[in-house]
């Protein structure tokens, strides 16, 4: 990790420091079950650690909206968990043997155990959802699991189909990565006490947010290392998923190179994965999605120009710096 990437976490971490472990008690208590195998499973995802994004956007709009209680934590852990359902969800139907480093929940428990405990995490966040009592919540997390579960199904068909055009997967992103970021955003906006204008414009900074943090994902998947950013590199490509860097090589290569990639996305075959990794940062694919990635980072900041001064705001767009310049 860069030290300015690292400056940058700190920073944003400092700002709600009480509060984040306020959220890590509620995750903690909230995990709790009589079955021992949900304890282990779900211990051992949230254990992984992650950035905690998502719960971190609840906390800072919430502060900088000067919000009093406690029902930010629950909101906090709530979208942490409907994440860390989607991941164990996400990495059986990938395949993966490895997540921030560590092996995955399925490679370690089993497919059937990794859904099945996904499941559990889902509808405790449902039970801790309903606990704030506001329907305004309810229907913005119910919203954006069923837009996430749309974007997982998708991307399954944008699998091994190497037509895939710039717009269905920026679809795919929306949907599947972008939107609990925008809920996260939402949230913390509403139950500080936001107007309606202030808390669409949070929305569209957490959906920009989480574009632009996706984009960065599919760039390191071509040029990070496996120590930085905790999975194989090269995986998008096994899995035979046709992201951006793929899609502006297919769009702009030579002939020879359109018919190496198509042939690797229908095959999943990663065996030319240096051929493609050549071609991908000779063709400027890699600079191309940066470039979207940073467009939305600044449609991010812009987009909460009219929140009020503070540290919290800082952070927020502190974030924006850290999606597009990091090494994980």
């Amino acid at each position: 990790m860069s030290a300015t990437t690292y400056a940058t976490q700190n920073s944003i971490s400092h700002a709600i420091t009480a509060d984040m472990e306020a959220v890590n008690g509620v995750i903690r208590q909230q995990l709790h079950s009589d079955v021992p195998l949900v304890n282990q499973i779900a211990e051992y995802i949230i254990g992984a650690g992650g950035k905690r994004i998502r719960p971190v956007l609840v906390l800072l709009l919430a502060n900088a909206y000067g919000y009093r209680g406690a029902h930010h934590h629950t909101l906090a852990a709530v979208v942490e968990f409907i994440h860390t359902a989607t991941l164990l969800h996400d990495d059986v139907v990938d395949e993966s043997s490895l997540r921030r480093g560590r092996q995955t929940a399925n490679a370690l428990f089993g497919n059937a155990a990794s859904v099945l405990v996904g499941d559990f995490v889902y509808s405790r966040a449902f039970q801790m959802m309903v606990s704030v009592g506001d329907m305004r919540v309810m229907q913005i997390l119910a919203d954006a699991t069923n837009v996430i579960a749309e974007g997982e199904v998708l991307q399954l068909l944008n699998m091994h189909d190497p037509d895939v055009t710039e717009a269905r997967y920026l679809q795919v992103i929306r949907s599947k990565t972008a939107k609990l970021f925008e809920a996260a955003a939402q949230l913390g906006a509403l139950i500080g006490g936001a107007a309606e204008l202030e808390i669409e414009a949070a929305a569209e900074y957490g959906r920009s947010l989480g574009t632009a943090f996706q984009l960065i994902d599919d760039v390191l998947d071509y040029s990070g290392n496996a120590t930085d950013i905790g999975k194989n590199v090269g995986d998008d490509l096994r899995e035979g998923k046709p992201t951006l860097p793929l899609i502006y090589l297919m769009q702009n290569g030579s002939a020879g190179q359109r018919e190496l990639v198509r042939a690797c996305i229908e095959s999943g075959d990663e065996k030319h994965f240096d051929e493609i990794l050549t071609a991908i940062t000779g063709s400027g694919a890699l600079d191309y999605t940066k470039h979207e990635a940073e467009k939305a980072a600044r449609c991010a900041s812009a987009s909460i120009a009219m929140l009020p001064d503070s540290q919290f705001k800082h952070s927020l767009l502190h974030l924006c710096s850290f999606a597009v310049d990091r090494n994980h």
